[in-house]
């Protein structure tokens, strides 16, 4: 059997994600760049993954737990044909689909758990990144857990159902996050929660009723030898960035085409938006506002051609009605691009001052979006310190490394309580 784990020695870690979007998505960001840092600092990860699979280090193993991939990029919300079933988690997988559910939390904790049972003697701890399906709550008796919630989902459902036009569609909204429960029951029961910004920590407590001494601080990181300035690309006038990793109420994308639309009648604009082109309320609008020739998506590309997409951009723009952190915010802001952004959630949190870091407006207001826009437009001065301030706060607070050490901790002291002193002794002695 393997030996007890020293305190303070390196950790075995089996970390979960039940999707892992490479480039855009926020799960596939931290699970990238947090599980390159934690080899970084020596420890051994292996990062099991349902659809889609995260980009990961040549040092981090990859387990592909695969599921019917239900709501895949090209056919969202398909129904799987039976051959397609291999598991009883395949057949829990499709009967929460069928009853209006997203159901991909609770089949892939059903399969985390199984694959898990097989390898118990493995692995010091494991690692939940937001999933919170039952699963991770059995897992738990038998490996110590830790979970990352980067924010309460039930301000998705707060949004979309604010958004819906009618009766039925809030039902429907109702229905598609009613997992959220779910969630929501296995964060209080977790040792240890481990959360990214104070404003998350105030609404996990408010909406999930997760204990406050149960959770704590850890915000992420970005790369600043990546995102970094590049003097040798020029600026092109009138060109805006935004992240768009998925098409919800709550990431604000339709306040900024709105404000595009109201930009364009006086000015050249150009939107690229970093994200896949979906079949949807955006596309839509983009076509009802005839913005077809001033936005363009970009998806699939590497982290270093963002960086000059980045460069190449007037303002990096984050229009979110609610944000847990927000990557994008921090990552443009490496960059030294002017970042204009709202005030929704956590975003003044993470973003600072108006002026002096960012420009900051309303959320959910275009017209406020599109003067804050124009005010970063007009003023090159004003972008160019905003840029370098913004830089300069993110250097001094994030790097991927610091929120590895700062997780580190988390595992030493969850490791460290005694019901989970008693599951490794349980596990050295091969029970």
């Amino acid at each position: 059997m393997p030996p007890m784990p020293d305190p303070n020695g390196p950790l075995r870690l089996a970390y979960l994600t039940y999707r892992g979007k490479p480039h855009v998505g926020g799960q596939g960001v931290y699970t990238r760049h947090l599980t390159k840092a934690l080899a970084d600092l020596g420890h051994h990860v292996e990062v099991f993954s349902g659809q889609p699979y995260p980009i990961l280090d040549e040092r981090v193993e990859l387990h592909k737990l695969r599921s019917l991939d239900i709501f895949n990029d090209q056919y969202p919300g398909r129904f799987p044909a039976i051959w397609e079933y291999k598991s009883w988690a395949d057949v829990l997988e499709v009967a929460q689909f069928s009853t209006g559910t997203f159901s991909e939390p609770l089949a892939f904790s059903a399969r985390a758990r199984k694959e898990l049972r097989k390898r118990r003697h493995e692995f010091d701890l494991v690692h939940d990144n937001q999933c919170l399906g039952y699963g991770i709550l059995e897992i738990n008796k038998f490996i110590p857990t830790i979970v990352t919630l980067h924010h309460p989902i039930t301000k998705d459902r707060e949004l979309e159902m604010s958004h819906a036009p009618n009766w039925f569609k809030r039902w429907s909204i109702g229905r598609w996050y009613s997992f959220v429960k779910m969630q929501g029951r296995v964060a209080s029961r977790m040792p240890r929660i481990v959360v990214v910004s104070e404003n998350s920590i105030k609404d996990i407590h408010e909406d999930m009723k997760v204990d406050l001494d149960r959770m704590r601080l850890v915000p992420v990181g970005v790369d600043p030898d990546l995102f970094k300035p590049q003097p040798h690309i020029a600026r092109q006038p009138g060109r805006l960035i935004t992240t768009a990793s998925a098409d919800v109420a709550l990431k604000g994308l339709s306040y900024l085409l709105e404000a595009m639309a109201k930009l364009r009648t006086e000015r050249d604009v150009h939107l690229t938006i970093i994200g896949k082109p979906k079949t949807g309320k955006s596309l839509d609008l983009i076509d009802s506002l005839g913005l077809t020739n001033n936005v363009s998506f970009v998806s699939g590309v590497t982290d270093e051609r963002i960086v000059e997409l980045y460069a190449e951009s007037e303002l990096a723009v984050v229009p979110s009605l609610y944000e847990g952190f927000s990557l994008p915010a921090i990552e443009a802001m490496c960059t030294g691009t002017c970042l204009v952004a709202t005030d929704g959630g956590a975003l003044p949190e993470v973003t600072g001052t108006d002026g002096d870091t960012v420009l900051s407006c309303p959320a959910g207001d275009a017209e406020a979006l599109a003067a804050t826009i124009r005010r970063g437009l007009d003023n090159a001065e004003l972008r160019s310190r905003v840029g370098a301030a913004g830089r300069q706060r993110v250097i001094e607070r994030w790097s991927w490394r610091h929120c590895a050490e700062l997780t580190v901790e988390q595992y030493r002291e969850v490791l460290a309580m005694p019901e989970n002193i008693r599951k490794t002794e349980r596990l050295k002695s091969g029970r």
